[in-house]
């Protein structure tokens, strides 16, 4: 048997329904969020699960819930699968970062693995801090399926550094919409994606 990974993006947040800068604001889940966690719960419920990790924030927390409360398992709270932290960013709109921040800004887009919003994270921060929990997980569990609940730009980050993408490429190579499950299998060749962005377990979306 294999060890799989579920990684699995919050529900909708306000932030996320506008498209603002979000990392380490710790916002709620909506109404439609909360049941898009429950929606996975319930499609998910009967796959035999070895563990559930989840970023340490309240829409993370909130996704990951009804599936431990479903199969009876604690989730395993890791701060390395946060969001990135948009420092000076944080609740602002693109537009709005785009004309108080115009060439910071520009510069993060063209290469957000080096460069950083202001008093924030780069790509390869979260790269780092990310990969210690895969790691973690790896060793623990040599096989089995085990979900991590994460956020937009950590789990693009997680699949760019498992695939071999350059993560400065994150934003441009991987969509992640809310409610998102991406699935890797870790085969003797090394990590295969076997499923991206999908959202088919949603029922009320």
């Amino acid at each position: 048997m294999t060890l799989n990974l579920f990684f699995l993006r919050h529900g909708e947040t306000v932030a996320s329904r506008t498209d603002g800068f979000c990392g380490t604001t710790d916002l709620q889940l909506t109404a439609a969020g909360a049941i898009m966690a429950k929606d996975f719960a319930v499609a998910y419920s009967q796959l035999n699960w070895t563990a559930i990790f989840a970023s340490p924030m309240i829409r993370t927390i909130s996704t990951a819930k009804p599936l431990c409360d479903l199969i009876n398992m604690e989730m395993q709270l890791r701060d390395g699968l946060k969001e990135i932290n948009f420092g000076q960013w944080e609740g602002k709109t693109p537009a709005e970062v785009n004309q108080q921040y115009h060439d910071q800004y520009v510069r993060w887009q063209s290469e957000p693995g080096w460069n950083a919003p202001p008093d924030g994270e780069r790509a390869i921060d979260i790269a780092r801090r990310s990969s210690e929990v895969v790691e973690e997980i790896e060793q623990t569990y040599q096989s089995g399926n085990v979900l991590i609940v994460s956020h937009k730009a950590t789990i693009r980050i997680m699949l760019c550094s498992l695939l071999g993408i350059d993560v400065g490429r994150y934003r441009d190579r991987i969509d992640m919409p809310v409610a998102a499950l991406s699935i890797v299998e870790f085969c003797e060749q090394g990590p295969k994606l076997k499923k991206l962005s999908d959202r088919s377990h949603l029922k009320h979306n």
